[in-house]
């Protein structure tokens, strides 16, 4: 049986409705425009919208002159969002290391994990009126070169995800990629440059399944050609660490008690730091990461301890 065989369309017309309204948490839209975006016949659309609004799962707003009806999401879907996030070990003192990273840096801080053999997002705290660009629950092909981050500290996982097939044709056999391994590994954390491609190799891979369409295999292989090739390494910075690199994004760790990596916390940047800046920002987080590998029952292993 295939997976078209087994799926469900009347689910699919709901999930739908549910990823489309999530996709413009900010606005209302009306039977005809909604059943029109989700390209579902009106009274189809009617019959999913009503259930969910009973349910709690959206809700119902009624126009100044008693007619109009508008729909957006409810309030049902927050204790279900965070039933989901404490199944997957997101805690309520996990959020708080976030909050605290984001409050101590005024930038974004996130959790994320590799489920379901995708990478997702499952928390992230970013000051008032930020918009970040991303959602809690988006996600990512899990197979190089994305998702370094999620097993350069467990040498079995990073053996099998090397073996995937790879989203676009990379090289994986370099002096400089078993740099990385070594570097990263010995100070804790993983730190990524801000480059243009960098910048848009996420945006263009979100959502997308590991099969890319050969057209965009064919634009990232134009954006990567090498695993860790925008990973920064302090080795390679000019003598006296004075010099600004464009930095994306600091990741590091969390583990579970196998000492296996479960989790990467990540503290955005977006700009220029120096060595000092990028070493304190990194210690701060790996703090955190360790923190939150407690709260797990976890266990560091000796290159991914807070120095």
């Amino acid at each position: 049986m295939t997976s078209a065989e087994r799926a469900s369309p009347p689910t699919a017309r709901v999930v739908a409705i549910l990823e489309f309204l999530a996709r413009h948490p900010h606005d209302r839209f009306g039977l005809s425009e909604l059943a029109r975006r989700v390209e579902l016949s009106k009274p189809t659309c009617l019959g999913i919208l009503t259930t969910l609004t009973e349910s709690g799962y959206l809700v119902r707003d009624v126009g100044d002159n008693g007619r109009d009806k508008t729909y957006r999401l409810g309030p049902a879907l927050i204790a279900l969002g965070h039933t989901a996030q404490e199944s997957l070990r997101v805690s309520p003192a996990a959020r708080a290391e976030l909050r605290r990273l984001s409050e101590a840096h005024q930038t974004t801080a996130a959790l994320s994990a590799v489920v379901d053999d995708r990478i997702t997002l499952l928390e992230l705290v970013a000051p008032a009126g930020l918009d970040v660009g991303v959602r809690v629950g988006q996600s990512y092909p899990f197979a190089p070169p994305v998702g370094l981050m999620f097993v350069l500290w467990d040498d079995e996982a990073l053996r099998a995800w090397l073996a995937k097939a790879p989203t676009i044709p990379l090289r994986t056999e370099s002096d400089r990629y078993d740099a990385v391994i070594a570097e990263c590994r010995a100070s804790g954390y993983l730190v990524e440059r801000l480059t243009p491609g960098g910048r848009r190799l996420y945006a263009l891979m979100a959502g997308m399944p590991t099969a890319l369409p050969d057209e965009l295999r064919a634009l990232l292989g134009e954006l990567v050609s090498d695993i860790g090739e925008r990973v920064y390494l302090r080795s390679e910075s000019a003598a006296g660490g004075r010099k600004r690199h464009d930095i994306s994004v600091i990741s590091a760790p969390i583990f579970d008690h196998h000492q296996r990596q479960v989790m990467v916390a990540s503290l955005h940047v977006g700009r220029a730091l120096t060595d000092a800046e990028i070493t304190k920002r990194a210690k701060d987080l790996m703090v955190s990461a360790a923190a939150i590998t407690t709260q797990l029952g976890g266990s560091t292993p000796p290159w991914g301890s807070v120095s």
